[in-house]
């Protein structure tokens, strides 16, 4: 009798399941599907969870020349979003027997220290923000097979692109304040340059300037709350006819909109409708709560790493965007009659 301690191998998971060791190779390594049973397949699976068997990784891996480590590339982990990304990408990795480096750019944008002597010896691909695709340069990211996230799909250094559709929930968010009778808009947007930012602008100046009277000043500011409230500040003193609706690039910058006009005596959405856009835990926290879009974040990353997944295999990766929802809440009416 073998003792208590002897690791059990493919060759004892194969015995008690009353299978071959190639069987239990290829269900075991996600294979099985079209030339093992399932009923079979599942029969192995009871086998190795029964003895404890786990297979020896690092040496499959040396056979197959990879690491099974994908490495994920994102602005500072600032919001709950990017947590979201994290944890969609992560559970398909987990299915597929990979696993998911996070690589936040420590600013936000722009690069960051390589976390790896040799990102190629120890990766086998990256998918990234766009938002912090500036960190790709120190890693050397574009070397490897590459999925961009929020990304152009015209214009990106990736093998396959990965995008929410912004530009719907932009014009859905314009869509639902012109319904309500406003015209004149404050675009409180993210000063930050990357693509997705620049559809949100885009789209929403061309839903407004389509529609009689309708006009859209634009104010920047980092994605801060202290930044959004003084650039709001600043936005609201100059002169001119005053915006009824301010339309924020994130819920963080409509928060930041919330402490401006308050400061300046202003209600929401009496005085002025206030939209966001990530839905964000904090879009229920503020008050009143935040008409805002709802980002499917953990959608996103799973279709992130399903994409590089295509991308190993030399398959072709699901396309179309993923779609957005509007949350209509307490901060938005009808503009006041002057």
């Amino acid at each position: 009798m073998a003792p208590a301690s002897t690791r059990p191998t493919s060759r004892d998971v194969a015995r008690a399941a009353g299978v071959s060791q190639a069987a239990v190779s290829l269900v075991l390594g996600d294979k099985w599907r079209g030339r093992v049973a399932e009923a079979t397949a599942e029969r192995v699976r009871r086998a190795a969870s029964e003895l404890g068997y786990r297979p020896n990784l690092a040496a499959r891996n040396l056979r197959l020349g990879r690491t099974r480590t994908v490495l994920l590339v994102v602005p500072a982990l600032t919001t709950e979003f990017f947590a979201g990304v994290y944890t969609g990408a992560a559970r398909v990795a987990a299915e597929h027997g990979f696993g998911v480096v996070l690589y936040p750019s420590p600013e936000g944008v722009g690069p960051a220290r390589n976390p790896f002597a040799s990102a190629q010896a120890a990766l086998d691909g990256v998918i990234a923000s766009s938002m912090a695709a500036d960190a790709l340069t120190a890693i050397r990211g574009e070397a490897l097979p590459l999925v961009m996230l929020d990304s152009d799909p015209e214009g990106s250094l990736g093998a396959a692109t990965v995008n929410l559709d912004i530009a719907d929930g932009v014009r859905q968010v314009a869509g639902h304040l012109l319904g309500l009778g406003h015209r004149r808009f404050l675009h409180l947007a993210a000063d930050v340059p990357s693509w997705t930012f620049e559809v949100r602008a885009r789209e929403l100046a061309a839903r407004v300037g389509a529609v009689p009277g309708g006009s859209v000043r634009t104010a920047r500011a980092p994605i801060s709350m202290e930044d959004a409230r003084a650039a709001t500040e600043a936005a609201l003193a100059a002169p001119g006819p005053p915006p009824t609706a301010l339309v924020c690039d994130d819920d963080k910058l409509a928060a930041g909109a919330y402490k401006a006009l308050r400061r300046l005596g202003l209600r929401v959405p009496d005085d002025m409708s206030v939209t966001g856009l990530d839905d964000l835990a904090l879009a229920t926290a503020i008050d009143p709560e935040l008409t805002t879009v709802r980002l499917d974040a953990e959608l996103f990353g799973e279709r992130g790493m399903r994409a590089l997944l295509a991308v190993l295999d030399g398959r072709t990766p699901e396309g179309g965007d993923i779609p957005v929802e509007l949350v209509v809440r307490g901060s938005t009416g009808p503009p006041r009659a002057s």
